[in-house]
């Protein structure tokens, strides 16, 4: 996935909204995402809400981890969103068992499924523009 010019550059992530009414955000090589990256990033992503909510796609390859308070913040329980779908790009099996294991343990509040590309995933999102 490449990263627009336009792209919001926060701690652990670059974020956007694509032409197609897809949002897009990109973890940066090797990060260690905490609560606090989460949180910023939720407030990049609800920045680019403008009147109904929108899928995002997340390509997750980059990450090195992430702390089990952001897992919670990202599953959007308990908390209004502006997203409609999440489409979670993996990079390994592995990588597709945590994230079985992180929607079965977080139960994620809109639908959310991991995907091997970026084609097939944005193809499920266009469900929910």
């Amino acid at each position: 996935m490449e990263v627009p010019k336009n792209a919001i550059n926060i701690e652990g992530y670059w974020t956007w909204m694509g032409s197609d009414g897809i949002a897009r955000t990109k973890v940066k090589p090797d990060s260690e995402i905490t609560l606090e990256q989460a949180i910023e990033n939720g407030k990049a992503v609800t920045s680019l809400f403008i009147d109904k909510k929108f899928p995002i796609l997340i390509d997750s390859r980059g990450i090195r981890s992430m702390t089990r308070e952001a897992r919670e913040q990202f599953s959007l329980n308990g908390r209004e969103s502006k997203t409609s779908a999440f489409g979670i790009i993996i990079k390994s099996p592995l990588s597709r068992v945590l994230g079985n294991f992180f929607m079965g343990v977080n139960k994620p509040t809109v639908p959310t499924r991991l995907f091997d590309n970026e084609d097939d995933a944005i193809q499920w999102l266009k469900n929910y523009v």
